[in-house]
């Protein structure tokens, strides 16, 4: 399996997420811009003793990370979405994707990926979850639906 953050801003948030991709045998996908150094005190310290088990790749674009891909195994997470995240069931190794924290994912991919769009029900008192909350909800998932085999 593989998270992919595009743009992510919030270092804490990235460190959160590589403390669960090391503790599932997930690999954790940046795109730049990043909006901090992957040198930040406040990553390091989120993810902390972990980053060696942590199967880190940094891209400069989404392009480089979807070209080679099967897009039937991709699902992009957005509030804007209409289907549940329950309902992407890929067939092989799944790849999710997350936009940064702010603004999420760019509207003209999710315009031309709308069938891959899928949400996290929520109530309409908060705008988002939280995303490093938005990742372990939809890996976990993921997880259960295959027995948690993270392949270690």
């Amino acid at each position: 399996m593989h998270i992919v953050l595009v743009h992510p801003q919030i270092p804490q948030n990235t460190g959160n997420i590589s403390r669960l991709c090391a503790g599932t045998n997930v690999d954790l996908h940046l795109v730049k811009p990043l909006g901090f150094s992957l040198e930040d005190r406040y990553l390091k310290r989120a993810g902390l003793d972990y980053w060696p088990h942590v199967k880190l790749h940094v891209h400069d674009d989404l392009e480089e990370v979807l070209g080679p891909l099967d897009l039937d195994q991709v699902a992009f997470y957005s509030t804007h979405a209409t289907r549940n995240y329950t309902e992407f069931r890929p067939q092989g190794d799944p790849w999710f994707v997350f936009g940064c924290e702010t603004s999420g994912l760019p509207d003209e991919l999710l315009a031309a990926q709308a069938e891959r769009a899928y949400k996290i029900p929520i109530t309409n008192h908060v705008r988002s979850l939280n995303l490093a909350n938005a990742c372990a909800v939809v890996l976990y998932d993921a997880a259960a639906r295959n027995g948690f085999d993270f392949g270690v």
